[in-house]
């Protein structure tokens, strides 16, 4: 009888879109690594069954970027920008000074697309030979039925 190994293939990609809620912090580290690190709000849009009006629930996504994307986020964000991004999640555990075990789960971003400024604005580079990303378009967002249970 011939044994069959199956292979599970794991897939850690995730894709999201939102506004900071800071500003991004860079620092480097002792061997010369650019890190940025920021947060977004990302929001679940549900219906409440009581009042049968649309709720906006946030979630808050902890993010880092690495290098040249580190100083990207760091020269043309700032807190209340809209983004998409696009990374793998990373979890990590370590033990706080209090003896406490803490964990947390995070966004790597290997790509980001500006999709406005902290202002509102649309993103635009200081100086437009190194603009990194164009603009998203905008979506009419009276084409989805308010009818949907989710």
């Amino acid at each position: 009888m011939q044994t069959r190994t199956e292979y599970i293939m794991a897939i850690n990609r995730v894709i999201i879109t939102g506004h900071l809620t800071r500003d991004p912090e860079l620092r480097v580290s002792a061997s010369g690594t650019r890190i940025a690190r920021f947060g977004i709000a990302v929001n679940d849009r549900i219906k409440n069954q009581q009042t049968g009006e649309w709720e906006d629930r946030p979630n808050f996504v902890d993010c880092v970027a690495f290098n040249g994307l580190a100083d990207t986020v760091v020269k043309y964000l700032a807190k209340g920008a809209k983004v998409a991004l696009e990374g793998k999640l990373r979890y990590s555990q370590w033990q706080a000074q209090d003896g406490s075990n803490r964990s947390k789960l995070e966004v790597i971003v290997d790509q980001v697309e500006f999709m406005s400024t902290g202002n509102g604005q649309q993103a635009q580079a200081k100086e437009p030979q190194q603009a990194p990303y164009q603009a998203a378009p905008m979506v009419n967002a009276s084409v989805y039925d308010d009818d949907i249970p989710f």
